[in-house]
């Protein structure tokens, strides 16, 4: 299954909160553990992720720092702000009512519509017929 790109972009930002809000992290492994969080089926790179990361900087919601680890490579390390961390609140408090309404219409369509396939319907139209 892929995910729809403009899905994959709304939920960026909380996802890449909630991540950061684990620990430090910098932007392989952020891009790693999207991948472990979604079974392989958010498959990010870095240049979707980083556009992000910097945003989240922007607005004070992420902190960066150099680090240079044991192998000798410097890693740019990114920490949640406690900004951030109120953002990330107001980010689950959205997607909650967006996933309860979501459930509720799922729930909906599983009364209304039988579990068989349905055919589509064909409308016969004919110019100077309403209908």
């Amino acid at each position: 299954m892929e995910i729809n790109k403009d899905l994959i972009a709304a939920s960026s930002t909380p996802i890449v909160l909630a991540i950061l809000a684990e620990g430090d992290s910098y932007g392989y492994a952020i891009i790693r553990r999207v991948r472990e969080l979604s079974g392989g089926r958010m498959e990010w790179t870095d240049g979707m992720l980083y556009p992000v990361l910097h945003r989240l900087e922007r607005l004070g919601y992420v902190e960066a720092r150099w680090e240079v680890a044991k192998s000798g490579r410097r890693r740019k390390y990114y920490r949640i702000t406690s900004r951030g961390r109120a953002q990330l609140a107001e980010e689950r408090r959205q997607w909650q009512a967006v996933d309860a309404t979501l459930r509720g219409l799922w729930q909906a369509l599983s009364f209304s519509v039988p579990a068989t396939r349905r055919q589509p319907r064909h409308f016969h139209w004919e110019p100077g017929h309403a209908g």
